[in-house]
């Protein structure tokens, strides 16, 4: 072998440990891409859900204001409470829940217990 294949043989080793190294480089570099799409979907994934928890939040509010404004009868309160021997606050969300009539209130009431 004159020093021209030596060179050569060189440049061909040199050549394997090159693509090896890339190889790996890649292997690296494909990990942390990785990772950082599933950071991004773990970010979006949490603003979906914080999204959600707050619509959630505005309906409650919304239903709440609903029920407030429903008129109930303090006398339909009062036999709920004692003829059911229900809390007051029970009594009222309840009644205001079927628009102050005081027969599906209690007919529901009745029903729940069973």
């Amino acid at each position: 072998m004159d020093g021209a294949d030596g060179a050569e043989v060189d440049r061909i080793v040199d050549s394997k440990d090159l693509q090896q190294q890339s190889k790996a480089f890649d292997k690296l570099t494909d990990r942390v891409e990785d990772r950082q799409l599933n950071s991004t979907r773990v970010q979006e994934a949490m603003a979906s859900i914080a999204g959600s928890k707050e619509g959630d939040l505005n309906a409650m509010r919304l239903r709440e204001k609903e029920l407030a404004a429903v008129k109930i009868n303090a006398a339909d309160v009062d036999i709920i409470v004692n003829e059911l021997e229900l809390d007051k606050k029970v009594a009222e969300r309840t009644l205001r829940e079927h628009k102050g009539d005081a027969v599906a209130a209690i007919r529901y009431l009745l029903r729940r217990d069973q």
